[in-house]
C-alpha cells in the first residue's frame, strides 16, 4: 500500500501535499502532545545509537542538545504538511547538510544509522498516539510506515522494507545490533539533565520507560514507573478539566514553550 498525495484545486491551480489530507500521519504530527513524546524517545535512542559519534562530531548534539533533537523532529513536520515539491526540498535539504558533515570528516555516515533514524520518527509516532489516544490499525500503521518510506527514498536510502511487516523485522534488528550504552550515552544524559534541570529531566526519564522499546529501556537501566503512568492519566485529563496548557508550560523549558505549543493545530493551519 503506497500513500497517496491529495491535489487541493486552489485559485485555479492544483496543489499536492506530500501526505494527504486526512492522513493519520498528519494527526499524529499536527498534536504537540505527541511531538513531545517522539522528541522524548528520539532522545533516549540518539544516546544509545552506535552512530552518536557523528553528532558529536559537529560539536551541536552536547552543546545544544534539546535544540538539536527538537530540529529533527521539527524537520519532520514540515515535511508532513508541506506540500509535494517543497517536502522534497526540505528532504534534499536535509541530505546536503549531513553530505557537507561527511565532507569534512572524510567518511560516510552509515546508511544504517539513516534508517535507524527513520524508524524512530515511525516507532515513535505509533507508540506515542497510542500511548494518548488509541491502538492503531494496522492499515494505519502501513500509512505511517510508507510516508516515512518516501522520505528515505528521497534521500536514496537503500535497503528500505517492501511493507510494515518487514519494517518491523528491521526495526528488531536495529535495536539489537546498532545500539549500545557507550561513553556518549552517560555524557548526552548528563547534557539532558544540565539543561532540563532535575525536575524535567526526571519527567523526561519517567515518561521513557512507558514509551521506549524493551532492548531501549534496558540499555538504559531504566526501571518500569507506575509513577509515569500516574503521572500521564494526569496529563491527559488536565485536557478535560482546561488546565493543560498551565501544566504543559510547567514542564516544558522556558526556550522550548512558545514552539511546542505552536505544534498544536498545526494541520489546521496548514490546510
Amino acid at each position: 500500500m503506497e500513500d497517496k498525495t491529495e491535489g487541493i484545486a486552489r485559485q485555479g491551480k492544483l496543489t499536492t501535499y506530500f501526505v494527504s489530507k486526512d492522513s493519520i500521519v498528519r494527526r499524529i504530527w499536527g498534536n504537540g502532545d505527541t511531538i513531545l513524546l517522539i522528541f522524548a524517545g528520539a532522545s533516549a535512542e540518539f544516546a544509545l545509537n552506535k552512530a552518536v559519534d557523528w553528532l558529536y562530531f559537529t560539536g551541536r548534539l552536547p552543546s545544544e542538545p534539546l535544540k538539536r533533537l527538537f530540529s529533527t523532529v521539527s524537520y519532520a513536520r514540515q515535511i508532513v504538511f508541506a506540500e509535494q515539491e517543497n517536502a522534497m526540498c526540505a528532504i534534499d535539504k536535509i541530505s546536503a547538510i549531513h553530505k557537507e558533515v561527511e565532507d569534512k570528516r572524510g567518511q560516510n555516515i552509515p546508511d544504517w544509522a539513516y534508517r535507524d533514524v527513520l524508524s524512530m520518527l515511525i516507532d515513535y509516532s505509533i507508540r506515542s498516539y497510542e500511548l494518548l489516544e488509541r491502538k492503531l490499525s494496522i492499515s494505519e500503521k502501513e500509512e505511517i510506515y510508507h510516508v516515512f518510506k518516501r522520505v528515505g527514498a528521497r534521500m536514496r536510502l537503500k535497503e528500505l522494507p517492501a511493507d510494515y511487516d518487514h519494517w518491523l523485522l528491521m526495526r528488531a534488528s536495529g535495536l539489537h545490533e546498532n545500539m549500545t550504552n557507550g561513553p556518549f550515552t552517560g555524557d548526552l544524559y548528563r547534557q539532558y539533565r544540565r539543561h532540563l534541570g532535575w525536575f524535567r529531566f526526571l519527567i523526561l526519564k519517567h515518561v521513557q520507560t512507558i514509551l521506549v522499546p524493551e532492548k531501549v529501556n534496558e540499555l538504559l537501566s531504566l526501571r518500569k514507573s507506575p509513577f509515569a503512568t500516574a503521572m500521564l492519566g494526569i496529563y491527559k485529563f488536565s485536557g478535560v478539566i482546561g488546565v493543560k496548557s498551565w501544566l504543559k508550560n510547567a514542564i516544558l523549558p522556558s526556550a522550548y514553550r512558545k514552539e511546542v505549543n505552536a505544534l498544536d493545530g498545526y494541520s489546521h493551519r496548514s490546510s
